[in-house]
């Protein structure tokens, strides 16, 4: 079973940083894209951010100028570095991915557990 794990989250204060890391759980043959998505209270879920397995990114123009996202392929982890962070920002953070198990399967949708990021002073 695939799993992505997430960290970073936690409680920032206004301007100030935060930095996410995913990690696959275990060995797996291929991951496309890479997708960062957040959910605040009483919203939808929305993208953020993407990276694809050649490293071309797109921003939601929230985010846009602010926030940075990478990946390690060597090591199958996706990064978010937040910078000057607003309360707006506050929300649970959930990576995603395209990810090929075995040389042979097809590539399948995965989600991580979400980690809350707070933005208060």
């Amino acid at each position: 079973q695939v799993q992505l794990v997430e960290s970073g989250g936690g409680l920032a204060q206004p301007g100030g940083s935060l930095r996410l890391s995913c990690a696959v759980s275990r060995r797996i043959f291929s991951i496309n894209i890479m997708r960062w998505f957040r959910q605040a209270p009483g919203k939808e879920r929305e993208l953020v951010a993407g990276i694809s397995s050649g490293g071309s990114t797109n921003y939601a123009d929230s985010v846009k100028g602010r926030f940075t996202i990478s990946r390690d392929n060597a090591n199958n982890t996706l990064y978010l570095q937040m910078n000057s962070l607003k309360p707006e920002d506050t929300a649970v953070y959930y990576c995603n991915a395209d990810i090929m198990v075995y040389a042979s399967n097809n590539y399948l949708n995965y989600w991580g557990q979400g980690t809350q990021v707070t933005v208060s002073s």
